[in-house]
């Protein structure tokens, strides 16, 4: 148990901070933010979600711009830092094996998945150099997963992340579970899933558990660690730095949100997701419907002659800051965040808080 807050071992990629910031899309975390996080020695990471619309190359079909793109941004994010630094690509795009192609061939050095179970991610890479790290939402998809790569591919995950129904963006879980809040807790799934990863360990074999959804600061992490987790994935924090790549408008958006504007919609991808109220997401949320051509076809759970919006549209505006039509999510905490700072300030806040926490337990 890594109870002294330093060094998160991914197979043999060694981040010094176990922290993990977690992939925001659309263009939420891109190089900027990326790059910062892992300079402090944490591990940033890029979303892969939406990035062929404004690329420049209207030529190309929308899949090929956004691998174009995926691989500029994984080449600026290298020109802004030499510590290690991953990907986010959600399992539901449709041109999922064209940006895991993309990071592969980029050498980058995580690839994390989620929104949907990544049971083939494996068979996608050609590189021993990218780790592979699942997103799961219980202890059930974490066995499946392992499973399945250990059966099919002869391979477990080099970590995987926990995410408890207090994240952010698209989530895991059915209305009704979100509700239930007694039993899907992050630190109730975290227990199940570390009970499941120690079956497939060995002499040779760990698999680090990262616990994610809700974490906002150094108590919650000490709190997840003493669990047995060996690290954190936040978002949310990250959005209001100064480093983020979102506009100011979508920042101001999270200053001014109270813990009432914190709602769940249902989204065109066919999860809930947690965002903050505002006039469009009214309108959503009464069925009203935000006319739109659907260019990308870019989810596969999404079908347009159905859904009332675009989320891919919605979130596009929002990062852009117009969020007359579109929204920002964010996770269950925050309406916490009053101030914008660096992200050293906010690293540096985060460590020193979590290892005040950990000597206290020692104490």
């Amino acid at each position: 148990m890594n109870l002294e807050f330093k060094n998160l071992d991914i197979g043999n990629l060694r981040i010094k901070l176990p922290i993990i910031q977690g992939g925001m899309g659309v263009r939420v975390s891109s190089s900027s933010l990326a790059s910062a996080v892992s300079n402090t020695g944490a591990l940033g990471v890029i979303a892969a979600v939406g990035l062929g619309e404004e690329c420049g190359d209207e030529k190309r079909d929308y899949k090929e711009r956004s691998r174009m793109e995926l691989t500029n941004i994984i080449r600026e994010t290298k020109g802004l830092t030499k510590n290690p630094f991953g990907v986010n690509i959600m399992c539901v795009l449709t041109n999922y094996d064209e940006l895991v192609e993309a990071a592969q061939a980029e050498s980058v050095d995580v690839i994390i998945s989620g929104a949907g179970l990544p049971l083939r991610l494996p068979s996608l890479i050609k590189n021993a150099k990218t780790k592979l790290v699942p997103i799961v939402s219980s202890a059930r998809a974490a066995q499946i997963i392992c499973s399945t790569w250990a059966r099919r591919y002869k391979r477990l995950p080099d970590a995987i992340v926990v995410e408890g129904p207090l994240a952010g963006g698209h989530l895991g879980y059915s209305l009704a579970e979100l509700a239930d809040e007694a039993h899907f807790s992050l630190d109730n799934i975290l227990i199940e899933v570390l009970a499941v990863m120690r079956t497939f360990e060995n002499d040779k074999t760990r698999i680090p558990v990262i616990a994610a959804g809700g974490i906002f600061d150094g108590q919650d992490i000490a709190r997840v660690m003493r669990l047995g987790a060996s690290g954190v994935q936040m978002a949310t924090r990250f959005v209001c730095t100064h480093e983020c790549d979102v506009s100011m408008k979508y920042k101001e958006a999270y200053l001014a949100a109270k813990k009432e504007d914190i709602v769940v919609i249902q989204s065109p991808v066919g999860l809930p997701g947690r965002v903050i109220l505002n006039e469009f997401v009214k309108k959503i949320s009464k069925g009203e419907r935000i006319d739109f051509g659907c260019e990308y076809q870019c989810l596969y759970t999404c079908d347009a002659k159905k859904v009332n919006y675009c989320i891919a549209k919605a979130l596009l505006n929002a990062y852009r800051g117009d969020l007359d039509k579109g929204f920002a999510m964010c996770g269950s905490n925050a309406y916490r965040i009053k101030k914008i700072v660096s992200v050293k300030e906010l690293i540096s806040e985060l460590v020193t808080e979590t290892e005040a926490c950990l000597k206290l337990e020692k104490n």
